[in-house]
């Protein structure tokens, strides 16, 4: 009881002082919904693909949250000294990071809500009750990789380091997992080295859900799961390194 009112309060203070920042709410909740819109709505003849866009755009609206999040905001507290205070507290690490990650998903969320409303009401995205659930769940369930991304840079980087590499990974993930342009179009090599990134497979993974399509969704989420015990691995060591 007295673990779930703290985990109350410390993911309360995160969301309000996410929400007070302008500058972290607009970019990456407002951008993401902006591309959707342009490419499935605007662009002639992107009426044919509004749905394959929902799903590859689901997942660059929550990188945003996850990376930013952790990343830039993680950075700029251990440099102002705030994680030093946060260990002296009597809360524990994992509150810390677990408060950070709810705040993460609840913006993803809202991103997602954004892009959902526009597919569903201005780009004619009609599909079944059940894969909209579904899609949300792997979108939502998708900020756990890209956090933990960000949670390594925010540790390993200084607050300056990590806005510029932040952004270099952001971009990076997005262009070269497809989810601006469809990964069957890149040279081979650039198809071979998309496999290596979680943003393909995740958006491989909703597009199983929301397309079909001859995608093995059970490949796509077991490598997910692989990825994410490697970047969990290699938040802790970035974790145990600033500690020392």
């Amino acid at each position: 009881m007295r673990w779930g009112r703290a985990f109350v309060n410390e993911a309360g203070a995160e969301v309000l002082k996410a929400w007070r920042a302008p500058e972290f709410l607009l970019p990456t909740m407002l951008m993401p919904v902006a591309f959707f819109t342009l490419f499935a709505v605007v662009v002639p003849g992107s009426s044919d693909s509004p749905a394959y866009l929902l799903a590859t755009f689901g997942v660059f609206a929550v990188m945003g949250p996850a990376i930013f999040g952790f990343g830039v905001a993680v950075a700029n507290e251990r440099e102002r000294g705030w994680l030093d205070i946060k260990r002296a507290s009597p809360a524990s690490g994992g509150l810390y990071i677990a408060a950070k990650l709810f705040a993460t998903v609840f913006f993803g969320a809202l991103s997602l809500a954004l892009i959902y409303g526009v597919a569903a009401f201005v780009a004619g995205v009609s599909l079944p009750t059940g894969t909209w659930f579904a899609m949300m769940l792997v979108h939502l369930a998708g900020s756990v990789p890209f956090a933990l991304i960000g949670l390594t840079l925010g540790f390993l980087l200084s607050a300056n380091g990590a806005v510029a590499v932040s952004n270099i990974v952001f971009l990076a993930l997005s262009a070269l997992g497809g989810l601006w342009i469809p990964v069957f179009v890149f040279p081979i090599a650039m198809q071979r080295f998309a496999t290596l990134l979680p943003s393909y497979h995740l958006s491989e993974l909703a597009l199983a859900i929301g397309v079909g399509g001859d995608r093995p969704s059970g490949l796509h989420a077991g490598v997910i799961a692989i990825m994410t015990a490697v970047l969990a691995a290699l938040a802790a060591f970035a974790w145990k390194r600033q500690r020392g």
